[in-house]
């Protein structure tokens, strides 16, 4: 496989499973083992448009038990005799080694996955920042040579562009220095917060800089959350931001 990978440096590891976790879009070329038409093919790939069970293969690094997975949307590109290259959006943990394997068993012929490109990974596109080992090796060779931190910025990006695409809440700076040290978010220290929560999924808390504090277990909706005065909010999973950047503004009994 090729394309995208999304490499994380020192503090910013700790958001490895929020990447894990966001879509993804792949440029796949499935090869047929039998003759069939384009219009049959085309058919069957709109038919995994869906959430769909998956096992996942073999030589898979997870436990092999049976899950769902999402397929957002598949876009049949061109076929030539028995090779049918299409573009994939899937959640993240999609094997399409297995999504092609499936596809051929509905087709009747048998398939497998012939190549595989990532073109998207979360937040991060083929089209937008991605650079090469080569490029990064050559730009940090300049940067020992000359100093200058703007060429790092050239392949180094900061964390909160890999958090992008989770749903965020913002709280207030009397609350950042609490959560960056454990302590569950409530009511009172939220100001604002984006749509698309839902109680058990994963949240970014960030301050309202835009700076990422932490990732949390959401623990009601983005409606609840709304009109709550007190409660919980969302629990700490992983603090992002060190202890101390914003002034303790909490009592030692408050958490």
């Amino acid at each position: 496989m090729t394309g995208v990978l999304p490499v994380t440096l020192e503090e910013a590891r700790k958001i490895v499973q929020a990447l894990l976790l966001s879509g993804k879009e792949y440029l796949c070329v499935m090869k047929l083992h039998g003759d069939t038409s384009e219009n049959r093919v085309k058919d069957v790939l709109k038919e995994f448009e869906d959430t769909i069970y998956q096992r996942p293969p073999l030589r898979a690094s997870v436990k092999r038990q049976l899950r769902t997975r999402k397929i957002y949307y598949i876009d049949f590109r061109e076929m030539e005799g028995r090779n049918v290259l299409f573009k994939v959006g899937c959640e993240g943990g999609t094997y399409i080694r297995k999504l092609c394997y499936d596809m051929g068993e509905v087709l009747g012929c048998g398939a497998h996955m012939q190549e595989l490109r990532r073109t998207r990974a979360g937040p991060f596109t083929e089209e937008e920042g991605n650079v090469t080992l080569h490029y990064v090796a050559y730009w940090f060779m300049e940067w020992q040579k000359t100093g200058d931190d703007t060429i790092l910025k050239k392949f180094i990006w900061p964390m909160e562009k890999a958090l992008a695409l989770v749903p965020k809440i913002y709280v207030r700076d009397s609350a950042v220095d609490a959560v960056c040290h454990g302590a569950s978010l409530t009511a009172p220290g939220v100001l604002s917060l984006e749509t698309g929560i839902n109680s058990g999924s994963i949240v970014a808390i960030f301050t309202l800089k835009g700076e990422a504090v932490a990732l949390a277990e959401a623990q009601a909706s983005t409606e609840e959350i709304l009109s709550m005065e007190h409660g919980l909010v969302a629990k700490v999973k992983r603090v992002l931001m060190p202890r101390g950047t914003y002034p303790k503004c909490w009592k030692s009994g408050e958490i």
